[in-house]
């Protein structure tokens, strides 16, 4: 119970909120509000003072976080040991950005470790950096250069981003354009947190365009799909534009090519199957080159 309690009080303390906190436990609201509350009364200590929304650390609270991070390490690498003892077995867990690049590598190992079990989680270079970073997955494949001493990193790929229309859009026709020729036009945006969106506000920034009200929707999917049905068009990676004959795919002038990373904190590079899975990596790398 205590664990439960603590690893509450861990990611609340982490984003302030209840609401957020419950949302990345899989938890309901009131469940981690009365974990924390238990907390709270059970050893008589204030871990949070409470004004508005946002939940702030107490003094004690303080003191503790470095306290519950590092037992809920040590609970991921007992974890993480168990599950990879023996002679190449256990669980893969792998966090992705798009499955481009991932799904081909999982294919290559498969084949190579058949009994090795791989899960692959998709979402957006923030969850996916941020899941390998709890330990809720054992590597990370994400568009987002990041520098911490704590990671090592292999470059999977390099594409450029392009500009995917329905066959009927006026800019269907041309070959190349310019940013500002996305003036007026409705455009689709991944969520925030999302690096191809990122990319995409400082080109419309650079060109002086203001977007205005934006159609936004939460993977790369949904988009292409809006992107079929003509509802709008957006900035996309090149290879994922899938081949459709109601697409069309315009070159960006200037547009900047996004690079694909494996990510894997450096305690766990030696461990067996995240070593495994980044040495195929470098040998698939190696290969196309």
């Amino acid at each position: 119970m205590l664990c439960a309690e603590l690893k509450a009080f861990h990611m609340v303390a982490r984003l302030g909120s209840i609401t957020q906190a419950a949302k990345k436990l899989g938890l309901s609201q009131p469940t981690v509000t009365t974990q924390i509350r238990n907390l709270e009364s059970r050893y008589a200590v204030e871990l949070f003072h409470r004004g508005g929304r946002r939940l702030t650390l107490s003094e004690e609270g303080v003191r503790l976080l470095p306290m519950v991070r590092e037992l809920l390490q040590q609970e991921a690498d007992i974890e993480f040991f168990l599950r990879n003892s023996g002679q190449m077995q256990g669980t893969l867990r792998i966090g992705a950005t798009s499955p481009y690049y991932v799904l081909g590598l999982v294919r290559r190992f498969r084949e190579r470790f058949p009994q090795i079990e791989v899960s692959v989680e998709i979402g957006n270079s923030q969850q996916v950096l941020e899941a390998l970073d709890e330990y809720r997955v054992d590597l990370a494949a994400s568009s987002q250069p990041v520098e911490d001493a704590r990671l090592t990193r292999l470059l999977l790929g390099r594409d450029p981003l392009v500009l995917a229309v329905h066959r009927s859009h006026p800019l269907a026709a041309a070959g190349q354009v310019q940013v500002a020729a996305l003036r007026g036009h409705d455009l689709l945006m991944r969520e925030r947190g999302s690096i191809t969106r990122q990319i995409t506000e400082r080109l419309l920034a650079e060109a002086g365009i203001d977007a205005g009200p934006l159609l936004e929707i939460g993977s790369r999917e949904s988009i292409r799909e809006a992107v079929i049905r003509n509802i709008g068009i957006s900035i996309i990676a090149r290879h994922e534009v899938p081949d459709n004959p109601e697409l069309r795919v315009v070159e960006l002038e200037g547009a900047p090519v996004i690079d694909e990373y494996l990510y894997c904190l450096k305690d766990r590079r030696q461990a067996r199957l995240p070593s495994a899975f980044m040495a195929l990596a470098r040998e698939a790398c190696e290969e196309g080159r």
